[in-house]
């Protein structure tokens, strides 16, 4: 089925990336340090998450953010004293790097002040977003530019309306770590409909292995309904809770679809799965990987001897 946008559902411009989280995983390192600002390679997280949102045509980005936070509005902000020492050196390579975060997209930030879960942080973009509809993109998600989970669901939120969520199936015993979804197939192969979800569920009751990732394309609906919505799981305001509701009732903001992934995703608020992305995206890097794939190489072997 091809993708045809209905003009009746606003066309999608504004990115919602929270980042008010404490990264308590990482430490020490983030103890003075935003685990958004954790390098990945030679890139901060945050950014490629930006990319991702700029990538889809999304070009008006709010980040929520809380205190000690202010590395992330200075990597994408001018560094006019660096600019000026590289210019004088005439190192434009390096140049280009540094002025390549502030021209991204036009940044927004607001505070969460009290962290009261996800849906709290997308309810504190309620001013800036209005009555249109929007991405949310959370940074300990990394998607592989190579497989563009975005702008897929940004297409079937123009088509469908309502809100779309990333799904990815998972092993049944790993869905107790993530929000859950049941569903009912569509004309599209990678297209479900959402008809209830629930948050962590226990594998003996979870209604499917289909597990909601950090990428949602939502209605503008969903901020009444977070407004109204109880502290659930961990005390927590849960923006699981809201979409459930959303997909129990169309008439309140259009359905809820799901966009399943079967593409290259990073979790880099596991420590384990951040090395490996450290690992696959140098090793695939035209200036780095040759190298490093020689290294690695050697290493794996040494260690496999060892054994």
């Amino acid at each position: 089925m091809v993708l045809r946008m209905n003009e009746s559902h606003p066309r999608i411009s504004k990115a919602v990336i929270p980042a008010a989280g404490l990264g308590t995983r990482f430490l020490p390192a983030t103890k003075a340090t935003p685990k958004e600002m954790l390098p990945v390679v030679d890139k901060p997280a945050i950014q490629y998450v930006v990319e991702e949102a700029v990538g889809a045509g999304l070009s008006d980005v709010l980040m929520i953010t809380g205190r000690n936070k202010r590395p992330l509005e200075d990597h994408f902000d001018r560094n006019y004293e660096l600019e000026e020492a590289l210019i004088k050196k005439g190192d434009q390579e390096r140049l280009a790097k540094v002025q390549e975060s502030s021209d991204l997209a036009t940044m927004h930030y607001v505070r969460q002040g009290d962290p009261r879960g996800l849906g709290h942080a997308v309810l504190c973009a309620a001013p800036h977003v209005g009555n249109e509809p929007f991405a949310v993109l959370l940074g300990d998600d990394l998607i592989d530019p190579r497989d563009p989970l975005l702008a897929r669901m940004v297409e079937v939120q123009e088509r469908e309306g309502g809100s779309v969520v990333a799904l990815m199936e998972v092993e049944p015993s790993q869905i107790h770590l993530y929000g859950c979804a049941a569903v009912e197939p569509t004309g599209d192969a990678d297209v479900v409909k959402v008809t209830n979800l629930v948050e962590k569920p226990d594998p003996a009751e979870a209604p499917s292995n289909y597990a909601v990732i950090g990428r949602y394309v939502l209605d503008a609906s969903v901020f009444g309904i977070l407004r109204e919505t109880e502290p659930g799981r961990g005390g927590e305001i849960q923006l699981t809770d809201a979409l459930q509701k959303l997909a129990a009732d169309e008439s309140v903001g259009g359905p809820v679809h799901g966009v399943v992934f079967k593409g290259r995703r990073y979790d880099t608020g596991d420590r384990g799965d951040y090395l490996r992305a450290i690992v696959r995206l140098a090793c695939e890097r035209e200036d780095l990987g040759p190298d490093f794939r020689n290294w690695l190489r050697g290493y794996v072997t040494e260690e496999m001897q060892g054994l």
